[in-house]
């Protein structure tokens, strides 16, 4: 496998930069000083403007919509880039969905909803925590058909909705939530399968209630209520959640590269500043040695990050499926950007726990980007699975 970048890529990521340069990762308030009340009261608006002229909102939507055309590798470059400062915006979770919507709705949905989403004027999310934040997203909601028919097409046409799905991100401020869900009776295997609605936030049956996360930033508990979708708003292609989920695993490792990133270039200025006994404190074997770990575990977050992201975007086969990749990929962020941020801490002393230090707010996402997806040991668990169910021959 090559991961040389392609000149689009590299220009999506450079085009990245530029709109994330003036973003200031203290430009909000430690979730320690709120009180239990969110941060701000929604996403930044005027960053996501900026993101939609710089058509960084659009990169995986055919030129059809506006879109570039590209795929999961130029995503994950842009994503990382917002990762490095904090950026409250839901580029992650729009543009999976959007991607999603394009591979498996139909032409009138495609039509209403992506070249919007594109622009920045539709906003979309994904409940991807099902109800706990540790169960399969589709295992929180059941889906089934709406009635008979009752003989003018109008029940036939529609799903019928119920359930919860917890930690919903950006859920106040998104018009669509993508809401995976499961059909039919568990007791026959062969009338099971998953589907992924489309649900507008202000439909009717669609409950609210405000969460706040680890970050400070508000998210949603999103009840169904007997809540009635058009069949055209519900994608049932086979396959459809399980890469909509390996999508947003993906991104999520890049957000926790990025963050990792800069944590670790914040942790080397100030131990090159940082004086004891006359020297600075980079100086000291010990530190040295703390800092040269947390480097190689953001090395192999990379590596398995661009591997999961190229084959979501290959399709290429392998002795695993592409979910095995995208475990390894999320073990090793979960695992790594805990570690980067606890050296961090550990190496700033008492600047470490300083609320009104940018650290500090790095170190409630690093947790936060940690187990969203589930943590590592739910992948470690999930990897274990894929092999025993495809033993590899040498």
């Amino acid at each position: 496998m090559d991961f040389t970048f392609s000149e689009e890529q590299q220009a999506a990521a450079e085009a990245a930069r530029g709109v994330f340069a003036g973003v200031a990762p203290d430009a909000v308030p430690s979730p320690a000083l709120t009180q239990g009340r969110p941060v701000a009261d929604g996403f930044d608006r005027a960053l996501w403007d900026r993101l939609a002229s710089a058509d960084l909102l659009s990169l995986l939507l055919d030129e059809e919509y506006g879109g570039a055309g590209l795929d999961a590798v130029a995503l994950c470059l842009v994503l990382r880039e917002a990762g490095k400062v904090l950026a409250r915006v839901p580029l992650l979770e729009c543009t999976a969905a959007a991607a999603a919507v394009q591979a498996y709705g139909g032409p009138e949905l495609r039509d209403e909803l992506l070249a919007s989403a594109g622009r920045g004027g539709t906003v979309l999310t994904v409940a991807s925590h099902g109800r706990t934040g540790h169960d399969a997203a589709e295992l929180a909601v059941t889906a089934r058909r709406a009635g008979d028919g009752g003989g003018d097409g109008r029940d036939g046409d529609a799903w019928i909705l119920d359930g919860v799905q917890t930690a919903v991100p950006w859920a106040h401020d998104a018009d669509y939530v993508l809401v995976p869900a499961r059909t039919g009776d568990d007791h026959d295997v062969r009338d099971v399968r998953d589907v992924i609605a489309v649900v507008a936030r202000e439909q009717e049956g669609v409950v609210l209630a405000e969460q706040i996360s680890t970050t400070g930033e508000r998210l949603g508990e999103l009840r169904l209520e007997s809540a009635r979708v058009p069949a055209r708003y519900v994608l049932t292609a086979e396959g459809a959640g399980e890469w909509l989920r390996q999508l947003l695993a993906t991104g999520t490792c890049a957000l926790a590269l990025g963050l990792g990133d800069r944590v670790l270039r914040m942790t080397a200025d100030y131990a090159s500043k940082r004086e004891q006994f006359g020297h600075p404190i980079a100086t000291f074997q010990a530190v040295a040695v703390q800092a040269a770990d947390r480097y190689t575990d953001l090395r192999a977050m990379e590596v398995t990050l661009w591997q999961a992201a190229w084959r979501i975007a290959s399709g290429a086969p392998g002795a695993l499926p592409a979910s095995g990749d995208v475990a390894v990929a999320k073990i090793w962020a979960a695992e790594g950007v805990r570690r980067i941020v606890q050296t961090a801490q550990h190496l700033h002393g008492g600047f470490g726990a300083d609320v009104d230090y940018p650290l500090h707010r790095y170190h409630a996402w690093a947790k936060h980007l940690e187990l969203s997806l589930g943590p590592a040991a739910a992948h470690e668990e999930a990897l274990g699975d894929l092999l025993a169910a495809h033993p590899l021959v040498g």
